[in-house]
């Protein structure tokens, strides 16, 4: 790695601040600095200031003109299920008639349409679909992602999944931070209670034992995994010395928000169905919300979460894609913060907090990444727009003009060529 100096952005939005997630008004503080520059050194940013100044200490470097584009920390996408087999191209069109979630399911489509997909699928054809999805994301400026399991529901095929997602880490430029979702839906061949103690005496032990997750997760919700079932899982998960995500609160208002207080767990994610005692329960515990306006906007819902009610009350709150073929087919974190914007009435600045730093914090990696500050990681996307509200203004296009992982140029948006 060598020396490199990015020049003459037209704004450098560092989100220089607090080293913490960011709530309240500090949502929309992000720390923009115009004609912005930055010095990096073997992947990391070594100075940051106005351009003029930058100039003068870069001496004999490489040099990248932003040319009065934007400069942003690479996005990093806080909740994704990018690992999987073929489409839900069925689902789609059954929606589009009329059918609801349920029905699509009890159809055969649904989880299981792509878990039994998944459980036909090599090693090498799910990581051939996987890296074409890393190829996405980069393209939209994400940098980062939490990638889960969860379309094995047996051992072999929920740790041939987590193997896939290490392998996706090391062969791509993509940074990766894998999650356990064994617990994702229960198998039609297996009764629940039989399910959950496979969950915990033999996939845990094994994902544990070969360092193939961070995190462990689980979809509680009535008809998949109840309160009880899903603190036995992430208690056992917890006991191991994984980190806890929940699936919350999303069809219905089940208690799942509370749970993840109850187990201080790092975010709770969707709670779309979360209510007043379940923000406060977060907020006294100190778990960070994961909102995906992405899946509400596919399934043709009306219920966002309370986006204002969570800043509101002080949580760090945090938005991502939910990648995933059946409810959330989109790679594109440009296109959820427009949809946080509209829909849940976040403003522009919120949305770049809550897709940069506040969730690196939410993937207990807010030292190495989500802004543009001395030490961390040269991880920045440059945007074709002079204002970093166009990202969220502008939907349904890439702007995306370049991408740099640790200081490399790593994909080239579209934008670059129109």
């Amino acid at each position: 790695m060598g020396t490199l100096a990015v020049l003459h952005a037209s704004q450098l939005v560092t989100l220089a601040g607090p080293k913490r997630a960011r709530v309240g008004t500090e949502m929309s503080k992000l720390a923009i600095i115009p004609n912005g520059g930055m010095l990096i050194r073997d992947g990391k940013i070594d100075i940051v200031g106005a351009s003029d100044e930058i100039e003068k200490k870069a001496g004999d470097v490489e040099i990248v003109d932003a040319g009065g584009r934007v400069v942003l920390p690479g996005f990093v996408d806080a909740h994704a299920h990018p690992v999987f087999a073929g489409n839900r191209l069925d689902d789609f069109e059954r929606r589009a008639r009329g059918e609801t979630y349920g029905q699509i399911a009890a159809a055969g489509g649904g989880i299981w349409s792509t878990v039994e997909k998944t459980r036909a699928a090599s090693h090498v054809d799910l990581l051939a679909q996987a890296t074409r999805h890393a190829r996405w994301f980069l393209g939209c400026g994400t940098t980062t992602v939490e990638a889960k399991s969860g379309y094995g529901l047996t051992v072999e095929d929920e740790l041939k999944i987590l193997s896939v997602i290490r392998r996706l880490n090391q062969e791509t430029p993509l940074e990766i931070v894998p999650t356990f979702l064994g617990a994702h839906a229960v198998p039609r061949e297996m009764r629940a209670d039989k399910y959950v103690n496979c969950v915990i005496q033999e996939m845990l032990p094994q994902v544990v034992s070969e360092r193939l997750a961070e995190f462990c997760d689980v979809f509680c919700e009535c008809g998949y995994f109840d309160v009880e079932q899903s603190r036995e899982i992430l208690s056992v998960a917890k006991k191991l010395g994984l980190k806890l995500r929940i699936h919350a609160d999303q069809l219905t208002n089940s208690g799942g928000a509370k749970l993840a207080a109850e187990l201080k767990a790092t975010t709770a994610d969707h709670l779309e169905k979360t209510d007043v005692q379940g923000i406060a329960a977060m907020k006294s515990a100190g778990v960070q919300p994961v909102l995906l306006p992405g899946s509400v906007y596919a399934l043709g819902w009306a219920g966002y979460p309370r986006a204002r009610e969570m800043i509101e009350s002080g949580l760090g709150v945090v938005i991502a894609t939910d990648f995933n073929p059946g409810s959330s087919p989109t790679p594109s974190m440009p296109m959820i913060l427009s949809l946080a914007c509209t829909q849940m009435k976040m403003s522009p600045a919120e949305v770049i907090t809550a897709s940069t730093i506040n969730a690196a914090y939410s993937l207990s990696r807010g030292d190495k990444i989500g802004s543009l500050e001395i030490g961390k990681l040269a991880n920045f996307s440059i945007f074709d727009c002079e204002d970093y509200r166009e990202i969220a203004y502008r939907f349904g296009f890439p702007q995306t003009h370049s991408v740099y992982v640790r200081g490399a140029k790593v994909a080239d948006g579209l934008a670059s060529s129109v």
